[in-house]
């Protein structure tokens, strides 16, 4: 593939997972929420915000893992994607370790697609067809999801313009 060209896919790879384009970003969707508001589960809804994060951070982990290597084994679906726990109070260390935490994995999975040795499109030697841009395109759908819930989430909760 052309230098020129992979640098232009990778750049539009990663506006979109750390960006959004035409929504808010993750960043944007978890910053300034009130502490008491993180375990709060609106009527009528099956998870609060602190639940879909976990999730959030957990998938994308599994995502990065899988992309560095084959031995890597997937926690089991569907509970193995959601926190163990479902404590009534979230603290600030906690939180921010879990944000930290998916920054820190989307960073990583940066460096994978900014790497020139690897081939954007060339199928990993294991699993079923997955390849960097396919799993990119994997992590902005599922992060972009459940961001936006998030954002139901805080407009129920009255903390979102």
């Amino acid at each position: 593939m052309d230098k020129d060209i992979r640098n232009r896919i990778t750049s539009e790879l990663i506006t979109l997972i750390e960006k959004g384009n035409a929504h808010v970003s993750f960043d944007e969707a978890v910053s300034g929420l009130p502490a008491d508001l993180r375990t709060v589960t609106p009527h009528g809804l099956p998870y609060n915000i602190w639940q879909l994060l976990e999730h959030i951070r957990i998938t994308q982990w599994d995502i990065v893992e899988f992309c560095l290597s084959s031995q890597h084994e997937s926690p089991k679906w569907p509970e193995g994607y959601w926190p163990e726990e479902y404590p009534e109070k979230v603290d600030d260390l906690t939180w921010e370790a879990s944000v930290n935490q998916i920054r820190e994995d989307r960073s990583r999975f940066f460096d994978l697609l900014k790497d020139p040795e690897k081939n954007l499109l060339e199928a990993f030697a294991y699993g079923d067809g997955q390849n960097l841009v396919r799993e990119a395109l994997l992590i902005a759908d599922h992060t972009s999801y459940h961001t936006g819930e998030i954002l139901v989430l805080r407009r129920l909760l009255n903390t979102w313009n």
